[in-house]
């Protein structure tokens, strides 16, 4: 069996660029699979806002993303790559939580140059380390992966506050020390993407997030830029909260679900993604095996 990095880096080969979609838990995950996407990706902001209700501010736990991952992973062969924030400390931590992710079943994970206390990166006010503390990450990084197999990813925030020259600089530095993909955090321009993958010989992420900084670049003008994945990080779960409160609201307004049942999946559709009639053939196969010993 490949090991789900291997997945990973043959799917980046293949689908050019490789569309990624974020999942929240196991059951999104099987249904990004269902659509027909060829990798998945679990967000550190997805993590905190869906499991606790929190903001994307460095307040969840490696245990707690280790947590979804092995759920996702156990719901499906897909690979998965997985948002590691800041490393969750200092370079030993960083270390063990990239042991962790990459015996975890995950494909890969990115590891990020902002400061510890951590902020969304479409939001202002991020701090970044330097270059040799991010560089000292990586190596962490690379150190504790289980497999060179599991894909070590560096996301750089930098743009904003240090401009294209300097980030390049950063990028450049960052693949010397090993990195196998750069994850470019806020662009705004097309030709910024061009400038980085021109210049790296590693692939290059675009993340096309809802109502941030970036515009919703298609994935053909990504691909003109040399664009290698495309990553839509928190779509389907932005979406899911719009209806959910729709559905909420209509069944207090109107003392009915019956106006919003086209927004719901039915319960045919459910049965058949959870494979609900096969189990229920092996537990029968069970009881009749209890019943006549």
């Amino acid at each position: 069996m490949e090991h789900p990095g291997t997945l990973l880096r043959k799917a980046i080969q293949t689908e050019r660029p490789l569309q990624i979609g974020g999942v929240i838990n196991a059951f999104a995950a099987k249904l990004a699979e269902k659509a027909g996407f060829q990798a998945l990706y679990l967000s550190g902001a997805g993590v905190a806002n869906s499991k606790f209700a929190l903001p994307d501010l460095g307040m969840t736990s490696l245990n707690d993303v280790l947590e979804d991952v092995t759920h996702i992973t156990n719901a499906t062969t897909l690979p998965l790559l997985v948002d590691a924030d800041t490393g969750w400390g200092s370079p030993l931590n960083i270390s063990r939580t990239f042991k962790l992710l990459s015996e975890s079943g995950a494909a890969g994970a990115h590891i990020e140059d902002q400061a510890e206390s951590k902020r969304c990166g479409h939001r202002e006010g991020k701090h970044i380390v330097s270059t040799q503390e991010m560089v000292g990450r990586l190596k962490a990084a690379l150190d504790g992966r289980h497999s060179e197999y599991f894909l070590i990813m560096a996301r750089t925030d930098a743009l904003a506050s240090e401009g294209i020259d300097k980030t390049l600089e950063r990028a450049l530095a960052y693949q010397a020390a090993g990195a196998e993909a750069l994850f470019l955090e806020a662009v705004t321009e097309l030709e910024q993407y061009q400038a980085f993958t021109r210049a790296l010989n590693i692939p290059v992420l675009a993340n096309i997030t809802e109502f941030g900084k970036t515009p919703l670049f298609s994935k053909q003008a990504l691909a003109k830029v040399g664009v290698s994945m495309i990553l839509y990080p928190l779509s389907a779960f932005r979406a899911m909260n719009a209806v959910a409160l729709k559905v909420y609201k209509t069944i207090l307004q109107e003392g009915t679900q019956e106006s919003v049942l086209g927004l719901m999946q039915n319960r045919e559709d459910l049965y058949q993604l959870l494979n609900y009639e096969k189990y229920e053939q092996k537990l029968e196969s069970y009881l009749k095996n209890k019943e006549n010993p």
